[in-house]
């Protein structure tokens, strides 16, 4: 057991949820330290103290609520006495807060999110493991300066990377293609690589609004125009492949583009990046010639939170075309 204390920053989802009859489904019934009362071994690990930073469903999520968690996290880790934290939260968006946190997470004491896919007050609850192993890990010394770990099924996960690939399965979280960065075991906390190429902001608030836009096939510039008229600084656009889009889409691209607003493309495939190695209508050659930024392997969600946190801090890479694809192409 350690000295130092590891927080409990508790934010709601199924983890924290149980049966309501009335309403015939599962709402937020728990706090942090229900949760903990839950898992005795805890006590062996490290002293903790509880926030209840919210108590929602993580569909309720907002950016604005996750840089509002994100000043909190800083905070109580800027304390001595504090070795590390946890976020529990709901599946649903477990990745996008992650991602979001670590972006803006330039300390070396672990953050460690978690979550449950079965209630409190299920059969089997997958919740109380979860919460030993992250606790565990914000406590291991070997996760000093890995950032934020996504922490499920004793499995530790980056959070760029990792997914949640099934929707009630409770191995769901999968790093596809990279795989997880370690394991927590019964006696410590094994990493096996760290990940590379992360890239951290430090905005002084969360100022930008960006949009985004999934292709289908026959889209046109409706959604983008409409996503320039409501006032967005950045649109990321979700494109088939290697990132190529319906051609309808591509005059879209090239007004928004000099209009000043920032337009990433992304891939709905789980894994590779996006490439200009076609050269028809529509392509990524195509759009890249209309000013659009190649937006890497990254999630179209994930690019979302990027770009946001990115034109808060510097609004000007909205006409920086080689500069944002220096920051996604990575």
């Amino acid at each position: 057991m350690i000295d130092k204390k590891v927080v409990v920053v508790a934010t709601g989802g199924t983890i924290a949820m149980k049966y309501d009859p009335e309403k015939d489904g599962l709402v937020p019934a728990c706090t942090g330290e229900d949760l903990a009362a839950a898992v005795p071994e805890l006590a062996n690990v490290a002293p903790l103290e509880f926030i209840q930073f919210s108590n929602i469903a993580s569909p309720a999520m907002t950016p604005q609520n996750m840089w509002d968690l994100h000043i909190k996290l800083e905070e109580v880790l800027a304390r001595d006495d504090v070795a590390g934290a946890i976020v529990t939260h709901g599946t649903d968006t477990l990745e996008e807060t992650s991602y979001f946190l670590d972006l803006l997470h330039n300390g070396p004491k672990p953050i460690v999110t978690t979550a449950a896919m079965r209630g409190a007050g299920d059969t089997s609850p997958d919740g109380p493991m979860n919460i030993l192993s992250a606790v565990r890990t914000a406590a291991s010394s070997q996760a000093v300066g890995l950032g934020v770990m996504v922490c499920l099924n004793e499995t530790l996960h980056a959070p760029a990377e990792v997914t949640k690939t099934h929707s009630a399965n409770p191995a769901t979280f999968q790093s596809p293609w990279w795989g997880p960065i370690g394991y927590v075991d019964s006696d410590r906390v094994v990493i096996r690589r760290k990940p590379l190429n992360v890239v951290r902001f430090a905005p002084k608030t969360l100022t930008a609004r960006v949009d985004l836009i999934k292709c289908m096939t026959g889209s046109t510039r409706d959604y983008i125009d409409f996503a320039v008229s409501q006032g967005c600084q950045g649109i990321v656009i979700e494109g088939f492949g290697r990132g190529n889009v319906p051609p309808g889409m591509v005059p879209g691209i090239e007004d928004a583009v000099k209009a000043g607003v920032a337009v990433v493309l992304t891939t709905r495939t789980p894994g590779g990046r996006v490439l200009d190695v076609y050269g028809y209508p529509g392509s990524v050659t195509d759009t890249r010639r209309a000013g659009l930024a190649m937006g890497g392997e990254i999630s179209a969600a994930k690019a979302r939170l990027k770009l946001m946190i990115a034109l808060s801090e510097e609004p000007n890479l909205a006409t920086d075309r080689n500069a944002l694809e220096k920051i996604f192409d990575i």
